[in-house]
């Protein structure tokens, strides 16, 4: 074969091999990129390499609230009041406010005029407010130095004035479960950071049961015990409630607010002044005794503070109840009232997995009002 021929032949070979990787090298950039078009549409996973690095969720972090209550008494605490309101709302670090009830002293009229001024300081809030009435404004507005009004006409008075929209607090408005459906919308509860918190309607006067003097009453009224039936039945309901949904979620902490002091340390009650909180007091007890958590119990009405724990093993409050059971784990805290409210009680509240063995979930300080 001439040495031209083999040439041109081998330099054909060489062009035709050439063509060959080159087209190859095209195919396999074409299938590349054809694949990582694919891969996502067919939700295949890239490689674990190129995953980004998985983080922790955060701890539910730690917050604050304020309760107060048994206030405004009289004309110079009312005018005192907006400024009390004012120092509440330059305290950043709460996330909500209670008012356990007892807008009024027990000797002035329960008049609609005077419900609108505190509304308008309720409304002057820039935290949500949560009130649950007190027995001044409602219960024991038959006194003649109240007005001589029926109770019941002043509830539902109450009611419409103050939760007229249900499911939210005054104030800076918060969604809250309500229980309007069962007509006691002033019963309300929600979650922050596991814990559960409540606010029921249980006023003074043995739970709003004794007899309405002011007008001429000597015993209670069909009408009278009708009410206290069908509220304590809610109320039970409510504190059942929220001890079923957080053992749901595995809360840490369960907290009830409420007006009457079930447990005044400062005399021994008889039955008439106790007896219709007994149902309630059993149905803390049941539901206190089967949380593996701690349980507070926020009121007002006896205007002193204190802190103790009235369901504990060896308490007389037992047997004056005649309860069955304990709930050592159950602590009572009495607000600052009347002429002692000077201060505002400022809960402290440890972020998730914050408080160690031995160590509360909640903390709290008396902090004085400036005016």
């Amino acid at each position: 074969m001439p040495a031209q021929t083999h040439r041109l032949r081998s330099d054909r070979s060489r062009a035709r091999r050439s063509c060959a990787r080159l087209a190859a090298a095209a195919a396999a950039v074409a299938l590349a990129s054809a694949a990582a078009s694919v891969l996502p549409s067919a939700g295949l996973a890239a490689p674990a390499s190129a995953a980004p690095a998985a983080t922790a969720p955060a701890p539910n972090p730690a917050f604050s609230f304020a309760v107060i209550g048994d206030t405004p008494y009289g004309a110079a605490a009312l005018a005192d009041f907006p400024a009390h309101v004012a120092q509440l709302n330059a305290d950043t670090s709460l996330d909500f406010v209670i008012h356990v009830g007892d807008i009024k002293n027990g000797s002035t009229v329960c008049s609609d005029a005077y419900f609108a001024q505190i509304r308008a300081d309720f409304d002057a809030f820039t935290h949500p407010l949560v009130y649950t009435p007190g027995d001044n404004e409602w219960t024991d507005c038959h006194r003649t130095n109240n007005g001589a009004y029926n109770p019941l006409e002043r509830l539902a008075k109450i009611r419409q004035m103050f939760f007229s929209t249900p499911g939210t607090t005054l104030g800076a408005t918060m969604p809250v479960a309500s229980q309007a459906a069962l007509g006691v919308p002033e019963n309300v509860s929600f979650t922050r950071n596991r814990v559960a918190i409540a606010a029921i309607n249980v006023p003074g006067s043995n739970n709003a049961s004794q007899p309405w003097t002011g007008l001429g009453k000597t015993a209670e009224t069909p009408e009278q015990a009708a009410e206290v039936r069908s509220r304590t039945a809610a109320d039970i309901a409510e504190v059942r409630q929220t001890f079923a949904q957080a053992k749901q979620r595995h809360d840490r902490t369960v907290v009830i607010s409420q007006q009457a002091d079930m447990f005044d340390p400062t005399y021994t009650p008889t039955p008439e002044d106790i007896s219709a909180f007994t149902p309630l007091v059993q149905a803390l007890v049941d539901e206190a005794s089967a949380f593996d958590g701690e349980v507070y119990l926020f009121n007002g009405d006896s205007h002193v503070y204190n802190s103790d724990r009235p369901l504990a093993a060896g308490s007389a409050w037992l047997a004056r109840y005649g309860v069955q059971g304990t709930a050592d784990n159950l602590t009572r805290v009495t607000v600052d009232g009347s002429s002692n409210a000077t201060d505002y009680l400022k809960v402290d509240v440890a972020a998730d997995g914050a408080a160690g063995k031995g160590q509360p979930v909640l903390s709290w300080r008396r902090v004085p009002f400036t005016q």
